[in-house]
């Protein structure tokens, strides 16, 4: 989005997206050939000119993220850089749901997210709900071993830098304010429910038979509930930011304030953020010696579904979970018309089989509720020092803490709790208190040489990284509440324990504590020659806590290079502005080993099993004595996951900066993938163990282009367009895989679909049809025909193309989004097609009524009455592609010009409309086909957002 970020003497730079390109100012006098460089921000504060870069990596502006409605920053990227695939997984407001994956997977069992670093520090978190976007100055994606391999220990999945706003040397005093008010609605699906009437009428066909239920008068007058405005709602979007910045001759400041509050689609969700920033930097009079300091302070409260977090208990759970009600509920029922659970209790007792949307209903009506507080800090101090000319020596520590609750209940008074509530037990109802505190250090230091004689540049550089974490868990169960004085997190309801009822009201107590640790030290090294050759080197010595003494330390190294074609001799007069060929080999290690639960410090991921010792728990042994039981078998050769990665890429800017982007492709290897490893055990057969075993290959190609067609006065006009293909390959895996829906086998792609083939409907008897594993037709398939599809859930296209436009301060900015090449089972599907959830009360899909009948034989639906119902559920019958174009978000606006402005007491004003996941084209069926999941079950979807809103600067 082409505004201006910074004015120079050389000119001003403009960004769109993730290019960067040059727009002279009406005072500028430099000869038309003088160029601005960009530059590129790379790890640990290092940064070079995009012509001097020989790293793969993207930079996008604050102008892609500044008045968008998301929460994270995160869904504000979807689309906006190649080599990055972002998927939202919920829409639930402050969801940390969100994958996020650089060049694809980078293994099978561990953790895929990339590491973040924001302003020189490294972070654990995953999740970002409380960083306000529009404190953003601008983030990097680093692809390549040339970006990545400095962090060593945590890059294997890539690194997003991410800077924050700063204020300027010799500046005013500056205010301004934002605000921007949105609406959300929900997606529809294309499922193609039955209405009350036709729902009655297969009930009396195929439920009740002969001796109909109801009679014509009860089918025509059927009830007709639109469920969705039961359970959905339109959402409220509002958000409120304060700016400050200021500078003198050696201090300049950048504060912030910020409130952020949104209504989520689905009834009883929501999300509230308060956020302050307080950036200072400074340096002496002679400019020797520089210093900063960063402090980020949030605070948020959300309210979710059960269904976020405890997605494995309720994924396939209609009765607890509301996400499925508003499809799954029968249309011919009316809505709940008790205020209460207790009420409901009191009127069907525990006769809620043909009622499930009524219990749905008093959960978000407060039959469960489901309260997460949290409370970060983020803040380092900085500085650096000039020993000499060409020496410097600097130092940067920061910490990064964070503090979430969580109250959950059964209320008392809620349905579920009267249900489960045991025999004549006064009280039901349970609440539970968990508090985490996650606290980590972040302290580097170095040492940099700089020197340039004649046309030779050289820096070298020494580093010390020290990282530490500190985390603790405590939670709290109280089963028994008394509904008269209950409330929610307060202490007060609890019903005490008594020896007279030992089986009730027994509080539980659980507590963790988990230390985990990195040090690492590591040398850089970076030769340029004339500007038209460079070379880069680096090599990391890399321990973890994770591992035994004798694999705790790993050594990790990059080289890379350049050449820039355009500084030839003979490249002169040719259209070329840059032209400029790069390449990188390098190692990165992973040892966060295991699949990281969400949200949860990857750090401290799995440390329980602590991999290498045996882990041991409390059972009741012969006579009752207590004793040890074995639980984990340990094993000491438990190593890092490592990668190697070679990238060549090509940059170039031409036509006097008309026509600008790059292409990379890459070859990214996953060796000694952490995996169960099976052994012997005489007394259980087959025991496992964690270990190494198995490599991993990714490849593909990313690119970008953006052509500036306009760029005269007041007119510009650009687009843009970025792309990325990915392969993955397992090259090597010691065991083969068992007979599951979703497999990982050696000489394919991860995570593939191992399904029976569906071939169509006998169109003699209305049976369903399948290939066995030799693809003769059979009616009785088996786990022995399935095959691998070749198709996985994780999409192998993604991208996202736009235009960026302005005239006299009316602006334009588009932004597309696109996926493709990812298969995924919708399991919802199948159960609207299950003519047997007839019986159950479910919802079926319209399309049923064209099943096959005696009088209805060409179709592609099996008889209602079929023998193999149900046969198709391991089958590709649902298994549907999830590729997906989207019109991610759209701004359109004005700016009012200085001179507009007159004698009002501000010095800049802009209005603006503003959509977000306005229009979806795609062929999946469901409400969302963004989410990255093997079943499409349990989507809380991600909403359309409209808003409106406005800047002004004083």
């Amino acid at each position: 989005m082409n505004v201006k970020l910074r004015v120079l003497s050389a000119g001003a730079l403009f960004f769109l997206g993730q290019v960067a390109f040059a727009q002279r100012t009406k005072k500028d006098t430099l000869p038309k050939e003088k160029q601005i460089e960009e530059v590129v921000v790379l790890g640990y504060g290092k940064t070079a000119t995009r012509a001097k870069s020989t790293a793969a990596s993207t930079t996008i502006s604050d102008k892609v993220l500044e008045d968008r409605p998301n929460a994270s920053f995160l869904n504000s990227l979807q689309g906006a850089a190649p080599g990055i695939t972002i998927n939202s997984s919920s829409g639930s407001p402050g969801s940390g749901r969100i994958d996020v994956r650089v060049r694809g997977i980078g293994s099978l069992n561990s953790a895929m997210d990339p590491l973040y670093v924001i302003d020189g520090m490294s972070t654990n978190g995953t999740q970002f709900r409380n960083l306000n976007t529009e404190d953003i100055a601008s983030i990097s994606v680093l692809r390549d071993a040339a970006a990545t391999s400095i962090y060593g220990n945590r890059a294997a999945n890539g690194v997003v830098v991410i800077t924050t706003k700063s204020g300027s040397y010799n500046s005013g005093m500056k205010l301004t304010y934002g605000t921007t008010i949105g609406f959300s609605t929900y997606p529809n699906h294309n499922y193609n429910l039955v209405n009350g009437s036709q729902y009655r009428n297969l009930q009396n066909e195929f439920v009740f038979g002969p001796n109909d239920q109801y009679t014509p008068e009860e089918v025509q007058n059927a009830p007709n509930t639109d469920w969705k405005k039961q359970y959905f709602q339109t959402g409220m979007t509002q958000q409120h930011n304060l700016g400050l910045t200021f500078g003198g001759k050696n201090i300049n400041v950048y504060s912030s304030l910020g409130y952020y509050d949104m209504t989520g689609i689905m009834k009883s969700t929501d999300f509230k953020r308060f956020t302050f920033r307080n950036n200072i930097n400074g340096k002496s009079n002679d400019g020797r010696f520089t210093y900063g300091s960063q402090l980020a302070v949030g605070y948020s409260k959300r309210h979710q579904l059960d269904q976020e977090t405890n997605v494995a208990n309720l994924v396939a759970n209609p009765l607890q979970n509301p996400l499925f009600s508003s499809i799954l509920a029968r249309p011919d029922l009316e809505p709940n018309p008790y205020g209460r659970g207790s009420d409901m209790y009191k009127a069907i007792g525990t006769g809620y089989s043909d009622r499930i949307p009524w219990v749905t209903q008093d959960i978000i009506n407060g039959g469960i509720q489901n309260e997460y507080t949290e409370t970060s800090v983020l803040a380092n101090v900085n500085f650096a020092y000039k020993l000499t000319d060409y020496l410097t020596v600097g130092h940067k520590s920061g910490i990064d803490f964070k503090e979430s609750d969580r109250a959950f209940a059964r209320a008392p008074y809620g349905y579920l709790s009267l249900v489960a509530k045991a025999g004549n037990d006064p009280y039901g109802g349970l609440e539970v208190l968990n508090n985490v505190k996650d606290f980590n250090i972040n302290s580097i230091t170095n040492l940099t040489f700089n020197k340039s004689w004649g046309e030779h540049t050289l820096e070298v550089g020494a580093y010390l990284d020290y990282i530490k974490a500190h985390y603790r868990t405590k939670q709290y169960q109280q089963n028994g509440l008394n509904p008269l004085t209950w409330s929610l997190g307060s202490g007060t309801g609890y019903v005490p324990y008594s020896t007279t009822t030992p089986t009730l009201y027994v509080p539980n107590v659980q507590a963790q504590a988990v230390n985990a640790g990195a040090l690492a030290y590591f040398a850089t090294a970076d030769y340029d020659y004339a500007g038209k050759y460079g070379f880069t080197g680096m090599v990391r010595r890399d321990g973890a806590y994770r591992f035994s003494k004798d694999n705790r330390w790993n050594t990790f190294w990059a080289v890379s290079g350049r050449w820039n074609i355009d500084k030839e001799a003979f490249m002169e007069g040719s259209i070329f502005d840059m032209l400029k060929l790069r390449s990188s080999y390098g190692t990165q290690g992973n040892q966060n080993l295991g699949i990281t639960a969400n949200n949860v410090n990857p750090l401290v991921n799995a440390a329980t099993t602590t991999l290498f010792r045996n882990v041991y728990s409390t059972n009741t042994a012969y006579l009752n004595q207590q004793g040890l039981a074995l639980t984990t078998l340990g094993n000491p050769d438990v190593r890092w996951e490592t990668q190697k990665m070679f990238n060549v890429g090509l940059d170039f800017v031409l036509f006097n900066r008309k026509l600008e982007g790059n292409f990379d492709y890459y070859i990214k290897t996953t060796d000694n993938l952490f995996n169960k490893l099976n052994i012997s055990a005489a007394s259980t057969g087959t025991f496992t163990i964690d270990g190494n075993n198995g490599r991993m290959r990714n490849n593909g190609v990313e690119g970008i282009l953006k052509y500036n067609i306009i760029n005269k006065g007041d007119l510009r006009l650009s687009v843009f367009a970025n792309g990325s293909w990915n392969k993955n390959r397992i090259l090597e895996l010691p065991y083969g895989y068992s007979p599951a829906d979703n497999v990982n086998a050696a000489g394919s792609l991860a995570f593939q679909w191992n399904l029976i083939r569906y071939a169509g409907v006998n169109q003699d008897t209305g049976e369903m049809q399948f290939l066995d594993k030799n693809g003769n037709i059979t009616e009785n398939p088996n786990d022995s025909d399935r095959v691998l599809s070749g198709k996985s859930f994780y999409p192998k296209y993604q991208g996202g193309f736009g235009l960026n436009g302005s005239f006299k301060g009316v602006f334009a900015d588009v932004l597309f989004s696109w996926q493709a090449g990812g298969w995924q089972f919708d399991n919802l599907y199948t159960w609207l097609m299950d003519p047997n959830g007839l019986a159950s009360g479910n919802n079926v899909s319209a399309d049923l009524l064209n099943s096959w009948t005696p009088d209805n034989r060409n179709t592609n639906i099996p008889s209602m009455t079929a023998n193999n119902t149900g046969a198709d559920g391991s089958s590709d019958r649902y298994l549907y592609k999830t590729d997906f174009i989207r019109l991610k978000t759209i701004s359109l606006g004005y700016s009012f010009p200085k001179a507009s402005l007159g004698k009002l007491p501000i010095t800049g004003l802009k209005i603006f409309v503003q959509g977000e996941n306005l229009v979806t084209w795609s062929s999946w069926k469901g409400l969302d086909p963004e989410p990255v999941t093997d079943y499409s079950l349990s989507v809380y979807p991600n909403p359309k957002t409209f808003s409106l809103g406005f800047n002004v600067e004083f």
